[in-house]
């Protein structure tokens, strides 16, 4: 299995003195929207932010109240419940806290249960749009949550969330430690890409060779790699030999090999 190279955090130290009770959950509801927006499921993707926003609730709830929940709970009126925390001392708690996470929170809740998500017969069907939003705002609430729990900045906590969070590519298969791309006659630069695509994180030269079989390292770096650096599809680092796919990389997979990305 492709592996990220010297991966920095975990999901165990991501959220700090978060219990795994709601911890894992959170990171659970985040992979799964990833997942089913990648795969362009639309409704599973928009219906487990409501499940994100439940366990953020329950955090920020619990950090409030001074006592860990065990487990998410869903408060009766979820819009109230979360206006409810703008009366908490803004000495003790900051406004994220307050009132700006709690706001996100309400809007991703929103179009679970009022854009055709939640219930039968509403006049919005599960869409694009809506899902990209559910998308960005779960996981900016996720990085709000470390940013708070875990004492680092705004841009270390969206590059945390974001190498915590994997794509899931129906074309790549895995079989123990092997990783294969089961697309007949690919290129050697589309197979990387698709490799690339679903890991979070940087991955080792070593295990895109492997799993590309390609015969002479070497040449894979200076055919394959170097160029598609040079194309900034990726950014390859030959000190550490090791490779990150860019965004214009992800735009060209989302793009050129999307039929390769719905089950």
């Amino acid at each position: 299995m492709i592996a990220a190279a010297e991966p920095s955090v975990t999901p165990a130290t991501i959220l700090g003195t978060v219990p795994s009770g709601l911890r894992d959950p959170l990171l659970a509801a985040l992979n799964e929207i990833a997942t089913n927006f990648a795969a362009h499921k639309w409704e599973p993707s928009e219906l487990n932010g409501g499940k994100l926003c439940e366990t953020a609730y329950t955090i920020l709830r619990s950090h409030v109240d001074g006592k860990w929940a065990t487990k998410p709970s869903k408060p009766g009126d979820f819009k109230t419940a979360c206006f409810d925390f703008e009366k908490t001392d803004k000495k003790v708690f900051p406004q994220s806290v307050r009132i700006t996470t709690p706001r996100v929170m309400m809007a991703l809740y929103e179009i679970r249960n009022n854009r055709g998500v939640g219930h039968a017969g509403d006049d919005v069907d599960p869409n694009h749009m809506d899902a990209t939003l559910v998308l960005a705002g779960a996981k900016w609430v996720v990085a709000e949550l470390v940013r708070i729990f875990h004492n680092v900045t705004t841009t270390e906590a969206t590059a945390v969330v974001d190498a915590l969070v994997e794509r899931v590519v129906p074309a790549v298969w895995a079989i123990g430690t092997t990783r294969r791309v089961l697309v007949p006659g690919m290129s050697m630069k589309e197979q990387t890409l698709l490799l690339l695509y679903g890991p979070a994180g940087w991955v080792s030269e070593a295990s895109l060779v492997t799993a590309v079989e390609h015969s002479n390292p070497s040449i894979y770096r200076r055919d394959v790699l170097v160029k598609a650096h040079k194309d900034r599809l990726i950014e390859y680092d030959g000190d550490q030999r090791r490779v990150h796919i860019t965004p214009l990389g992800i735009e060209y997979v989302e793009k050129k090999l999307a039929a390769h990305l719905i089950a």
